[in-house]
């Protein structure tokens, strides 16, 4: 059976730290919006609703909020982002998302 090796692609990323809205959703334009949470203690009064190409999904607090390859975003949790992704020097920046997509990076 043949093996495959996902490619590697600087991703733009930002996490959701329940503090920060005004930055998310700048980074995510019209592809989220806040959603009041049921709040119980002393987490944020909000979550971030993204809608993705698999529909509409949520990010929680110190979830990381994506920008893909195609420019669509989705959450990922904390864990998993910790465990695939490794913050890029500014210097190593040569296979961004902008790039792949064809348009100019930022």
């Amino acid at each position: 059976m043949p093996e495959y090796r996902k490619k590697p692609v600087v991703i733009d990323a930002i996490q959701w730290t329940g503090q920060n809205a005004d930055e998310v959703l700048a980074f995510t334009g019209s592809a989220a919006r806040l959603e009041s949470a049921d709040c119980h203690g002393d987490g944020p009064p909000y979550l971030v609703a993204i809608n993705t190409l698999e529909g509409r999904m949520v990010a929680g607090r110190d979830d990381w909020i994506i920008r893909g390859v195609q420019g669509e975003f989705y959450p990922c949790k904390s864990d998993i982002f910790e465990a695939t992704y490794e913050r890029v020097a500014d210097d190593e920046r040569t296979d961004s998302v902008s790039e792949v997509r064809g348009d100019e990076a930022p």
